[in-house]
């Protein structure tokens, strides 16, 4: 799925803010969105490329894919809350999971969409194809989770070149939460 990012970086109009955003939009970024459904293709990178392939401006598209994400996330949430409050141990370790996730996801978000200002999302197409090439390499040698303790060298390496190829890219100055 990283050419779609390819295409929709290099061939989308980029001209539309959030407030041009229509009905028609909505709909066909909500079916890309239905392309997540397909394994490999990542939910915010399907509904992100749809919006710029709209003509959306880089940002507004990614917000957009977040929001778009609220329901699907809420659902899935209040589906494994059921499971998770049996006991009260339950119910108090899932409340402090629920907290620290909202505020990870938070300043994630809010990073992204720094990063997303002033950089392409072709940005992440290295990291996608080292990232899926590993586990394709580790689905054919049958790594199991334990065992990458044993390989926590292979790990190290790959993470060293990970960070080599995406530093480029990276600006510190981006990330600084307000406080």
């Amino acid at each position: 799925f990283s050419a779609v990012f390819v295409v929709a970086e290099r061939r989308a109009h980029q001209d539309r803010p959030e407030r041009a955003l229509t009905v028609p939009d909505g709909l066909v970024i909500g079916l890309g969105q239905c392309l997540a459904l397909v394994p490999g293709v990542s939910r915010s990178g399907a509904t992100i490329s749809t919006g710029l392939l709209r003509g959306l401006e880089r940002v507004a598209a990614t917000r957009l894919s977040f929001l778009l994400g609220i329901p699907a996330l809420l659902g899935a949430g209040l589906l494994g809350l059921k499971d998770a409050t049996h006991n009260q141990a339950g119910a108090s370790a899932t409340a402090v999971a629920t907290v620290v996730a909202f505020v990870v996801a938070y300043a994630s978000i809010w990073g992204l969409l720094r990063f997303v200002a002033t950089h392409r999302i072709t940005a992440f197409v290295p990291y996608r194809v080292l990232l899926g090439t590993a586990i394709l390499v580790g689905l054919a040698f049958y790594v199991p989770p334990w065992g990458m303790i044993r390989y926590g060298k292979y790990v190290t390496t790959a993470g060293a070149i990970l960070l080599v190829v995406l530093y480029p890219y990276y600006r510190a100055d981006l990330f600084e939460l307000p406080i």
